[in-house]
């Protein structure tokens, strides 16, 4: 659990700086999965490997506007553990293009061999 509570400290670290490619490039396997809560434009709702999450990543850096983001946590639990994120943002492209959105999120990150190997998001939608 120790080694979990310390990548998860340094991840909550990273992202409440800004600094998610960092979080990525650092913490992450190479092998990493991602799951999203559901599919994102035009992504898709799970990606493989350190590659395509950078990408994912990089993706929704360049198509939202951040005005401000809250983490916490994390929560350890054996060689898991939960960082919530409140995310006021504004999309850029498709449908919610140009609309304020606050959204809560939880992700579920379980750590292997010291680094980030699965990543799952659970989000409250708007509305």
């Amino acid at each position: 659990m120790e080694r979990a509570l310390e990548v998860g400290k340094k991840l909550v670290e990273l992202t409440k700086q800004g600094r998610w490619l960092e979080a990525v490039d650092t913490l992450y396997s190479s092998e990493i999965v991602s799951i999203e809560a559901c599919a994102m434009q035009p992504g898709k709702q799970r990606v493989e490997g350190i590659a395509a999450v950078r990408e994912k990543t990089v993706r929704f850096l360049n198509d939202v506007d951040v005005h401000s983001c809250v983490v916490t946590g994390p929560w350890p639990h054996g060689d898991r553990f939960i960082v919530g994120f409140t995310l006021d943002h504004t999309p850029k492209n498709g449908p919610m293009a140009g609309k304020r959105l606050n959204v809560e999120e939880a992700a579920l990150y379980t750590v292997k061999d010291g680094k980030i190997a699965k990543e799952e998001f659970f989000c409250k939608m708007p509305g």
